[in-house]
């Protein structure tokens, strides 16, 4: 068959939730259910949200939106999208969007992680682990309590939270950058899949500063368990086509499927840049450009910014027209998330909602809201335009793109 689109762009703006899931009932923020968690939604009603290039392109269109009115000429297919896989945490959810369905919920750490693994770590890095701070933790909140402990010992901080994640941070005066990778490369080969510990993800957070003023640096880098099964991205590259990754997408797939890396963000417009970069590659004609925006969630949704937020949210949307001028008449962008992290609710966890999907090509002649669907329908979409296998889940909408 004849490809509608020639060239595929994804952005996964990481958390931009839009609204509760039918299940929210069943995801907790410290005990309290997800039901009433609503990001953007809860963004817009109360701090303001000016996005007139995304309402142009019909988000307020997909669900009733305080500050971002609907449009009666959307230029693009817009719908909200529901996960079928069991968590709300970022691999599940990137995982989905590609096929596939996660029935087992990875293993969280509530209580910290077990004293035979935190040995192993010491044996391994030669260094002592912080007992106090083996707990799920805010991020740049165990830093500030255990930073300038670090600086005096040397000791390395690890801790956990809601999500699947064993993170470790050390201050790279005190650590260098290749040292803590080295120790989690280690971790990550002691907690894979059939481990007594399985692990989703492990982070390194190097941060640079003084007491009082730590601040965490863009080397930050996951080490993410390899996919359950093949998803889309695997097709595609066996197919022969290019799968060129923005951000962290590389470490959240491990790597499988992805034949060029545009390397890790500095922050979101730097990820915008990069993405603008890929689209310009000589042998890049054909293919999928695949984009994680991360300070959404990292920056502002964990830290329970809602004025961050909007900002961050308003910052791409400024940076929409300059990436539609970019694309070709046949280029297709497709803007969604991977699960919600609504910065007004309870907690700091990430919150079990439905997500977006903003579409737009040049080639659009008449676009409309399209029906409610599955995550996964984005890879089948992709999947079916460029005549590849689907993955396990997943319907498509291409038809629909007109």
């Amino acid at each position: 068959m004849s490809k509608k689109f020639g060239r595929v762009h994804v952005i996964v703006m990481d958390s931009a939730g839009i609204g509760e899931a039918p299940d929210a009932n069943r995801f907790f923020n410290q005990k309290t259910p997800d039901t009433g968690s609503n990001t953007i939604g809860h963004i817009s009603e109360k701090v303001g949200l000016e996005v007139p290039n995304f309402q142009k392109l019909g988000l307020g269109n997909i669900t009733p939106l305080k500050t971002v009115a609907p449009t009666d000429s959307p230029k693009g297919y817009t719908t909200k999208l529901q996960e079928v896989s069991e968590g709300k945490d970022t691999m599940t959810g990137h995982w989905e969007i590609m096929g596939l369905d996660i029935t087992n919920p990875f293993p969280v750490y509530p209580e910290g992680y077990p004293e035979e693994l935190l040995v192993k770590i010491e044996e391994f890095s030669g260094r002592k682990v912080i007992r106090e701070a083996n707990k799920p933790y805010s991020g740049t909140a165990v830093i500030e309590d255990f930073g300038p402990r670090q600086m005096e010992t040397g000791e390395l901080i690890i801790y956990t939270s809601a999500d699947p994640v064993l993170q470790i941070a050390a201050h790279e005066d005190v650590i260098p950058v290749d040292e803590l990778m080295k120790i989690c490369e280690y971790v990550r080969s002691i907690t894979l899949v059939g481990s007594q510990w399985m692990v989703g993800r492990i982070i390194a957070r190097p941060y640079v500063g003084t007491a009082g003023h730590f601040e965490r640096t863009a080397n930050r880098r996951d080490f993410a368990l390899a996919p359950f099964g093949k998803t889309v991205l695997n097709y595609l590259d066996e197919a022969g086509f290019p799968v060129i990754s923005v951000g962290k997408i590389h470490d959240i797939y491990d790597g499988q499927g992805i034949n060029k890396d545009m390397g890790h963000n500095l922050n979101d417009m730097d990820g915008v840049d990069r993405m603008l970069k890929a689209m310009t590659l000589p042998d890049f004609n054909e293919g999928l450009l695949f984009v994680n925006l991360v300070d959404f969630d990292a920056k502002y949704g964990h830290r329970r910014n809602p004025e961050g937020y909007r900002d961050a949210i308003q910052d791409l949307d400024g940076r929409l027209p300059e990436i539609m001028e970019a694309m070709r008449e046949d280029d297709l962008l497709m803007i969604t998330a991977d699960h919600g992290n609504d910065p007004t609710f309870v907690g700091t966890d990430h919150t079990r909602e439905y997500i977006p999907l903003v579409t737009f090509s040049k080639s659009f002649k008449t676009p409309k809201p399209l029906p409610i669907g599955h995550f996964a329908d984005i890879s089948a979409t992709i999947a079916e335009n460029f005549g590849v296998q689907k993955g396990e889940i997943g319907e498509s909408f291409l038809d629909e793109l007109v």
